[in-house]
């Protein structure tokens, strides 16, 4: 019978399909530190995924934009750290592990600026949200193929401020992004579904 640790190691590098890549280093360590569900480790390493691709995608398509990829990349990898502290939320709905999360990084020695995630990710409109937010919070829907226009158009406007261009050109192409990245949904949803919430 396989233990919840070896589980949980699968869940941080078993190949996938779609493929998935590796969380960060530190956040390996933290989800091992914490004996995170493996779960847990399974959605975080497909939002993580998912907001790599999302990075990728605007840095060839506008160079110009200075965008934190190490910080939008952390943010993926550990916005639901949370819920470790509350794992009810991990099959049912629930906001608790919003700043559970963000305080459990603090306490873990990462920055404010890092940590905001954990609590941000949820909350796009609210005022001073970055273009990292945004795409961390893009990513937490787009993963699952979930399409929030309130969302896509914050981040159409933030691009549109940020280069100049039109907006029906932002849309078009944010759509045609987000199209491809949710046709692949149902591998990543599988992935995840394929690890248990508790050992």
């Amino acid at each position: 019978m396989t233990d919840y640790s070896d589980l949980l190691s699968q869940a941080l590098r078993a190949p996938s399909d779609p493929p998935l890549r590796p969380l960060p280093s530190p956040v390996v360590e933290l989800l091992r530190s914490l004996d995170a569900p493996p779960r847990l480790a399974a959605h975080l390493r497909a939002v993580h995924d998912v907001a790599v691709q999302l990075v990728d995608w605007l840095e060839r398509r506008h160079p110009r934009i200075t965008v934190d990829r190490a910080a939008v990349a952390f943010g993926a990898a550990t916005h639901d750290i949370g819920k470790t502290v509350h794992p009810a939320e991990l099959s049912a709905p629930g906001s608790s592990h919003e700043e559970a999360g963000r305080e459990l990084l603090l306490a873990r020695g990462f920055g404010p600026d890092l940590a905001r995630f954990a609590g941000t990710h949820a909350s796009w409109a609210a005022p001073g949200t970055t273009l990292e937010d945004l795409l961390v919070s893009t990513a937490d829907k787009v993963w699952k193929n979930k399409r929030l226009q309130e969302l896509e158009d914050l981040l159409i406007a933030r691009l549109v401020h940020e280069t100049g261009g039109e907006h029906w050109e932002e849309y078009l192409a944010l759509d045609d992004l987000l199209t491809r990245i949710g046709d692949a949904a149902d591998g990543r949803l599988a992935f995840q579904a394929s690890y248990p919430v508790h050992g």
